[in-house]
């Protein structure tokens, strides 16, 4: 890893970390408060993928986070991006409610497909419509291969069991777009003004939060929230930079021991 540099950027998760659904994590909005209050510039990144990004904001703002849009950085955004670099028609295997953030895109007669978590449309028919799309040459893209997340009645499968699924019945790899790619990370800090280097990542996702972030060069700290599973930290390396019960303990770390300050 590159030497550290003085801390400009923090990126911070979502779903887990500041909240779980409807509820945000005791004390995350106080923490957040604080941390603005610092030298850095924060952005949230997500690889949520059950609504856009607007009612995704809208939810958070209910929270009472301080929080604007353009500072959230999702993986439905970086999926878009792909697939007009690509210049495909994509079958969008998401949920209703994240089609509005590929508004305008060609879908009729598709010659790709486009996973993220779609509980609704994970059925037999459609899951077979995109292997039969897959053989005959489409590219498969996963927003992401989260294992699971966490929901308030406990864990529930991600997409990842769903696109490897699709990627052992067509003997093919998917293309990642979301965390833990290093191109994701890279290109939220791409407006920022710093290198990894100069980034801490905070998120309840050891490999896809903590390692992506990691293995991009910025340091990660993981809390015990949301989806986090005792032993977690040990399943990455190197291990995070330092593992907290909570957001609020993390920036009290990055305050108190990344910045200086209090």
């Amino acid at each position: 890893m590159a030497c550290r540099r003085a801390l400009k950027a923090v990126l911070i998760d979502l779903s887990g970390t500041l909240h779980i659904e409807d509820a945000a994590v005791p004390g995350a909005q106080e923490a957040l408060a604080r941390l603005r209050q610092a030298p850095v510039t924060v952005k949230f990144v997500t690889n949520t993928t059950k609504e856009c990004k607007r009612t995704l904001f809208e939810r958070l703002r209910r929270l009472n986070f301080d929080i604007q849009e353009q500072e959230i950085f999702t993986s439905l955004t970086a999926a878009r991006n792909l697939l007009e670099q690509r210049a495909v028609r994509p079958l969008l295997l998401v949920e209703d409610s994240a089609l509005e953030d590929f508004t305008g895109l060609e879908t009729s007669d598709p010659n790709a497909v486009v996973i993220g978590l779609a509980p609704d449309h994970f059925n037999y028919q459609t899951l077979n419509k995109a292997f039969r799309l897959i053989l005959d040459g489409a590219p498969l893209i996963a927003i992401h291969k989260a294992r699971y997340y966490k929901k308030k009645d406990g864990l529930a499968l991600g997409p990842g069991p769903f696109v490897t699924g699709l990627e052992y019945a067509t003997d093919t790899k998917a293309t990642v777009v979301g965390k833990p790619e290093k191109a994701f990370f890279l290109e939220a800090l791409r407006d920022m003004n710093c290198s990894p280097e100069e980034a801490v990542m905070i998120g309840d996702d050891a490999r896809d939060d903590v390692g992506g972030a990691q293995n991009a060069g910025m340091l990660g700290i993981l809390v015990k929230t949301g989806k986090y599973r005792a032993g977690d930290e040990g399943k990455i390396n190197p291990p995070p930079h330092l593992t907290c019960d909570s957001f609020p303990e993390a920036v009290n770390h990055i305050l108190e021991h990344l910045l200086g300050s209090k």
